[in-house]
């Protein structure tokens, strides 16, 4: 039995895969974001020097060849180029970082041709054209500013071209090379976004390792004490209740002494699961301890928490343990005003929780 060959098509796609394709579109813009973070220092530095190589490519065309235009004219595109350079320092959105380079790439296609206009057919004022695509092909953050991109540079030397004497042999030499050009400034696309995306791919998984608890797949103490701290802050702003829930799984070290850590690992696992079921998409959970979990209730008063807790508390005994039910001790505290620290609130959570525990356990106790 022989072995199908593969199509020409899936060789090109497992040579240029489309990491941006995803069904998440929050994950496509978080990944555009972490290019766009990559690549604006180096799409600074290319517009520099471009700058420079636009100064020094009239200033020789001045000295060794005549030209129709003035230098001033020929000058024009420059201070906008600086500008650009500029301002893309300060660039933080994607798409902004995009249209701006796109601007670059049209004031350079602007001095080739003020540059080009006149000159003596024959001589390679059309060749820094041709450099534009390669030179630019590692830049672009998506397909379409790769394509407006591609576009400008093979159409913006034809007026200049076009406006030259002669049979039209060098238009014809022009769409050779800019064809060549273009073809390989699509493979040095293809490999430098299938790097950047493996290396944001394996960054995205250590964060997530560094911030996910790997037994729960629940945040870890720290990560979800800095995301409540930003979103409480952001609950105060806007004048809303918020609330804490502290949960603490009962009689826990009785499991794992009589059944093993085997069975108390399975408890937990079944715990997160039960609480991120009974979760909105607002709230927001971690294991704050070894059976102690913390859930931040935006947008809840103490009453409203009360009933989401009873759920909890419910659901909870859906779990089974070899010795029984599993439950919970639960303790509510609701932010009392703004500024209120996120250690505090969790500290207030936790006392309540205890005091559930002295009380008997499988209850709820709001602080």
């Amino acid at each position: 039995m022989t072995t199908p060959t593969p199509s020409a098509k899936t060789r090109m796609h497992a040579l240029f895969p489309n990491p941006q394709r995803t069904d998440n579109p929050e994950q496509h813009r978080e990944y555009i974001r972490y290019l766009a973070q990559q690549m604006r220092p180096m799409i600074h530095a290319l517009m520099l020097v471009a700058v420079l190589a636009y100064v020094t490519a009239t200033g020789a065309a001045t000295v060794f060849s005549a030209s129709p235009l003035s230098l001033s004219l020929r000058l024009t595109p420059l201070l906008p180029l600086f500008l650009v350079a500029a301002a893309v320092r300060r660039v933080q959105q994607p798409r902004l970082l995009s249209l701006l380079t796109l601007l670059c790439v049209l004031l350079l296609e602007i001095g080739i041709n003020l540059n080009g206009i006149g000159r003596v057919q024959g001589q390679p004022w059309v060749m820094p054209g041709l450099l534009l695509p390669v030179a630019s092909s590692v830049v672009w953050l998506e397909a379409w500013d790769f394509a407006i991109a591609m576009a400008l540079c093979a159409f913006g030397p034809l007026p200049m071209l076009l406006l030259r004497t002669g049979n039209g042999v060098h238009v014809v030499q022009y769409v050779v090379y800019m064809a060549i050009a273009i073809a390989l400034s699509a493979v040095l696309r293809g490999f430098m976004a299938r790097t950047l995306f493996e290396q944001y791919r394996l960054e995205r998984q250590l964060r997530e390792q560094a911030n996910t608890d790997g037994l729960t797949g629940l945040l870890r103490r720290n990560r979800f004490l800095e995301l409540a701290r930003l979103a409480l802050h952001d609950i105060c702003r806007e004048h809303k209740p918020v609330c804490m829930l502290f949960l603490d799984a009962d009689h826990f070290k009785q499991l794992n002494d009589d059944h093993g850590h085997a069975a108390g690992d399975a408890a937990l696992i079944a715990l997160a699961a039960t609480l991120r079921a009974q979760m909105r998409q607002t709230d927001l959970i971690g294991r704050i301890g070894g059976e102690e979990f913390a859930i931040l209730l935006p947008g809840l008063n103490l009453q409203q928490a009360a009933q989401r807790a009873e759920q909890l508390r419910r659901a909870v005994h859906a779990i089974r343990r070899p010795d029984g039910v599993l439950t919970v001790s639960i303790g509510i505290a609701e932010c009392n005003y703004p500024g209120e620290a996120i250690e505090t609130l969790l500290a207030h959570a936790d006392k309540a929780m205890r005091q559930a525990k002295n009380g008997g356990r499988d209850r709820i106790v709001s602080a």
